[in-house]
């Protein structure tokens, strides 16, 4: 596929990908507006999945399956589908479900599209703020249509860093730990329940930098983009590429030093829960 071609996949897929997530947006936050519907839990008793994830997700993937028959699919609660044309669109219809259950604001739909190189196309739609990040591969990021760049912070000591933890209470307790090993290098930590909207909110300048481990390949593929292309770097805490178990963003004079704390702080809760 010659660039032209390659840049009118691209836009198109993009665009679908907007649509979508503003309609399942919608559906799932008039849907709260009534409650937060049935409610089940999956991997512990705190990792919540509610009606209108399903909902939303089954919007996706049956707009999907109508009009991109031959697409594969993985969606966060189950959908899943090999496809034949290399292209694979990755859904979480609601990011940050707990914050939906509690009627907070920071919830979002996620969907990427992805070829062999990774996603080439993504959408985070936070429908109750009404802001739409998106990106296409190697033509920048945007918020509701206006471009938009990571900051150029190089001090970590004045960095405001988010993170996320684990739905397992002893992985969570280990982490809590991690956290407040590292605090103190910092100006301050935030965890706002929903890593795609940490990724963009890295994108867009109003956090510094952001660190997860354990997330899915739905939480991670539009929202990594999303900040790539508006400038962050991004890789795990090693200095490998990032990944659904490891991911670290921050602006490109950041990034070294955030993940050099990381690595610091891990290490020494590991070698104290191990002494």
């Amino acid at each position: 596929m010659n660039d032209v071609d390659l840049h009118a996949r691209d836009s198109a897929l993009l665009a679908l990908a907007e649509e979508l997530a503003r309609e399942a947006g919608e559906l799932v936050a008039s849907g709260r507006a009534n409650g937060s519907g049935t409610t089940h839990t999956k991997s512990t008793p705190t990792d919540l999945v509610t009606e209108y994830d399903r909902a939303s997700e089954a919007l996706i993937v049956g707009r999907l399956a109508a009009v991109r028959p031959d697409d594969g699919i993985v969606g966060e609660e189950g959908a899943e589908s090999a496809g034949s044309s290399g292209i694979r669109w990755l859904i979480d219809p609601i990011d940050g479900t707990t914050n939906f259950y509690y009627g907070l604001p920071g919830y979002a739909v996620s969907i990427a599209a992805a070829d062999e190189h990774g996603a080439f196309a993504g959408v985070v739609y936070a429908p109750v703020l009404g802001e739409l990040f998106a990106a296409r591969r190697g033509a920048g990021a945007t918020l509701n249509g206006r471009p938009i760049s990571c900051g150029s912070l190089a001090d970590l000591s004045t960095a405001l860093v988010a993170t996320g933890f684990a739905y397992h209470p002893e992985r969570r307790a280990t982490q809590a730990q991690r956290v407040a090993r590292l605090i103190a290098s910092v100006r301050d930590v935030r965890r706002l329940g929903a890593a795609s909207i940490d990724l963009c909110y890295v994108a867009c300048g109003r956090l510094d930098a952001y660190f997860e481990e354990g997330l899915g390949p739905w939480d991670l593929a539009a929202g990594e983009l999303i900040a790539r292309e508006a400038g962050c770097r991004s890789g795990d805490f090693r200095g490998g590429p990032a990944r659904p178990g490891e991911v670290a963003v921050a602006g490109p004079e950041l990034f070294d030093s955030l993940v050099s704390l990381i690595r610091t702080a891990s290490d020494r809760t590991h070698d104290s829960a191990t002494s």
